[in-house]
């Protein structure tokens, strides 16, 4: 467990007769950026109220950094909610402080780190003006710095980028990369598959409150994998090319002159195989293999 900065047990937590989380166990490492992967429904939301002790689970155990998880945790770590909850009449400045001072830092601590968050996002000049005057965009970065000012172990972000326009999307993606590298943990919970190929190097999915796989991303990736190849030839004898057709499962095929792209299914033959077979035909530009992208493994995953 030593690696690992949050351990769920077997979790489990129904709200009546609805089951929203069903024996539930995964293992978070340390410095890691881990995606929450799922439908919208499917358990996610749960499973962050439990590791912000909002609501308790019915069976099961979660560990924080090798400790049972328990009220003085909740300072150790950060949350980004979905729906943001920031007090639209209140100054920003005023606003930052009072969350800073609830998570234990002293006014003089919480204005020197909000200082230097906002000349990092060049956003000084908001200090003063009210929330309600701030695009939703604007709150986010606000919602993002009172975050992670209190530098906890453990950052929970709910679609951090719902509302972004590109660039601060970007900019936002880069900090959390920073503070990956600086020791957080970080819980990335969404279900934008794009997001999760930049970002994370392990998830977990979620369906219908059950987990249906985990790893990292790599593995994940090898496991959904289909054992095709794109290919790309040149110089194509077309009587072999039609022969070849015949007797291999192609996809994708794009015939110009004596040119030839293609997808290939492996089937019975070794990479080598297929290799000698190719060059047989014609000159090889490209031989590349196939590597299913999360959302196709999301796809095949939720349909199985």
């Amino acid at each position: 467990m030593g690696n690992n900065l949050l351990v769920a047990k077997n979790v489990t937590k129904a709200y009546g007769n609805k089951v929203a989380l069903k024996d539930f166990s995964i293992q978070i490492p340390k410095a890691s950026i881990y995606g929450l992967l799922g439908p919208n429904g499917a358990g996610k939301t749960t499973f962050i109220r439990i590791i912000n002790q909002i609501t308790m689970p019915d069976f099961g155990e979660m560990i924080l950094d090798g400790e049972r998880l328990s009220a003085k945790h909740i300072s150790q770590i950060g949350y980004m909610p979905e729906e943001r909850g920031l007090y639209k009449n209140m100054k920003v400045g005023d606003q930052c402080i009072y969350l800073a001072q609830l998570k234990g830092l002293s006014k003089k601590e919480a204005k020197k780190r909000l200082n230097f968050w906002f000349e990092k996002l060049n956003i000084s000049d908001w200090w003063g003006r009210k929330l309600r005057e701030l695009s939703k965009g604007m709150s986010q970065k606000i919602q993002f710095i009172v975050t992670v000012l209190h530098e906890p172990k453990l950052l929970i972000f709910d679609e951090p980028f719902s509302g972004f326009d590109p660039v601060n999307a970007n900019i936002i993606r880069d900090e959390i990369l920073e503070l990956q590298k600086k020791g957080a943990t970080i819980i990335f919970s969404t279900h934008r598959m794009e997001s999760v190929e930049d970002l994370c190097d392990h998830v977990a999915l979620i369906h219908r409150s059950e987990k249906i796989l985990d790893g990292p991303i790599h593995s994940i990736k090898e496991k959904f994998k289909q054992e095709a190849y794109w290919v790309e030839l040149k110089n194509v004898k077309s009587d072999f090319f039609e022969a070849f057709k015949n007797s291999h499962h192609l996809e994708n095929i794009d015939e110009r002159n004596d040119l030839k792209k293609f997808k290939i299914f492996q089937e019975n033959l070794t990479s080598r195989e297929l290799i000698t077979e190719l060059n047989d035909l014609g000159e090889i530009i490209t031989f590349r293999e196939e590597i299913p992208s999360m959302n196709q493994v999301f796809l095949t995953a939720v349909n199985q």
